[in-house]
């Protein structure tokens, strides 16, 4: 699939529902209470769509060294999780905000720690160098559009996870285990790509 921002436009304006870190464990019922809002930014280069994703620092409490989209949880000084993805791509990776440009959001993701996260979708526009938050972040690496927005790039994989069977999505490439809620949401948006 070659880079495309008009498809990747008319791929956001496309219905797709929800999706859950529990859709493919059916046996698996979600906690109950409030889920979290936190927001992250799938943010695509304007060049040839590469997609810039991190490799979260090994010695982080939650998710260490799992490869994910810059952003994080919606903070007090927020005004909704579009803000709280772009303060944490700065924080993350340097990306300030008016180098990208918002093409719209996904339907929001509920992840197995309580989260109810929005992707939003972005161009990097013009030249940009990733600077790491070395507390944060481990690696800043970017994806081929190919890779990411093709729905034949995913497939799914289980492991034990609290006494049984967790099922899956995975992306894998070269040296980097795209998975779990991360692959998720870009499955979601590969395949809105194909209609």
């Amino acid at each position: 699939m070659n880079w495309s921002e008009e498809q990747l436009r008319r791929a956001l304006a496309r219905p797709a529902e929800a999706s859950s870190d529990f859709d493919l464990n059916a046996d698996v019922t979600p906690p109950a209470g409030t889920l979290r809002p936190a927001g992250v930014l799938a943010a695509f280069h304007e060049d040839d769509g590469r997609l810039v994703l991190t490799k979260r620092a090994s010695g982080l409490r939650h998710h260490p060294g799992q490869i994910s989209l810059p952003g994080g949880k919606v903070d007090p000084g927020d005004a909704d999780e579009t803000a709280a993805a772009l303060r944490e791509a700065w924080e993350e990776i340097g990306l300030a905000s008016d180098q990208v440009d918002i093409l719209g959001a996904m339907p929001p993701h509920r992840t197995v720690t309580g989260f109810s996260v929005m992707p939003l979708v972005g161009i990097i526009r013009g030249d940009f160098t990733p600077v790491a938050e070395p507390g944060e972040v481990e690696e800043v690496f970017t994806l081929p559009f190919a890779h990411v927005c093709d729905p034949a790039s995913y497939r799914i994989e289980k492991r034990r996870w609290r006494g049984g069977w967790r099922s899956y999505h995975i992306a894998p490439y070269g040296p980097y285990y795209l998975w779990g809620a991360t692959a998720r949401i870009l499955l979601g948006l590969a395949d809105r790509m194909r209609g």
